[in-house]
């Protein structure tokens, strides 16, 4: 039993040593080199910070473009998904209350219409990106409470559409809070 207590602490000592001080430096190391210093990529709108690019923002406005809902109530501290299967009665429930929410605030979009990102949270809880057809469903309510033509509104979600990552990788996306700001810069 001696013959493995000491070389058994040393290894601990070495493992606390690597695992809880050096790999964490070099990590928050790394962070410091990357866009926002290891804070996350702010946005900021006449030097006010109003978000972050990467992290969900509620909008309930319906002047505003809603991004996809969250299971953590957008707490980036709280990542996480609801953990509820598609069968399960409450998460049944959520999703249709969702859709009824939908519907009442876009009279007119039939039921099958509603992609299913505007209706079921992501498993972050923190996606800050629609598809371009969850943000064009939307055109037509928020050209109505803004008063702006269809078409202007459209070619606006148009502009923010970003591609596939070099053209290949992933889905197009558009960023929900972005074009929340752009939509204010409107005239």
């Amino acid at each position: 039993m001696k013959k493995y207590f000491l070389p058994s602490i040393k290894l601990t000592l070495l493992l606390v040593l690597l695992l809880a001080v050096l790999y964490p430096a070099l990590i928050a190391a790394v962070a410091k080199l990357a866009p926002g210093g290891g804070k996350g990529k702010t946005v900021s709108v006449n030097g006010k910070v109003v978000g972050y690019e990467n992290v969900g923002q509620q909008f309930t406005a319906d002047k505003y473009f809603q991004g996809r809902p969250s299971a953590v109530n957008y707490n980036a501290a709280g990542s996480a998904g609801s953990n509820k299967g598609a069968s399960n009665p409450d998460y049944q429930k959520t999703v249709q209350e969702r859709i009824d929410t939908f519907l009442a605030h876009n009279p007119g979009i039939p039921k099958e219409d509603i992609p299913a990102e505007l209706v079921t949270a992501s498993g972050s809880g923190l996606d800050p990106d629609l598809s371009p057809a969850a943000a064009l469903v939307q055109v037509k309510r928020v050209a109505a409470v803004r008063g702006i033509s269809e078409q202007k509104l459209t070619a606006l979600v148009t502009e923010h559409i970003q591609g596939p990552l070099m053209g290949i990788a992933g889905p197009s996306k558009v960023n929900v809070l972005k074009l929340n700001i752009a939509l204010d810069t409107l005239k």
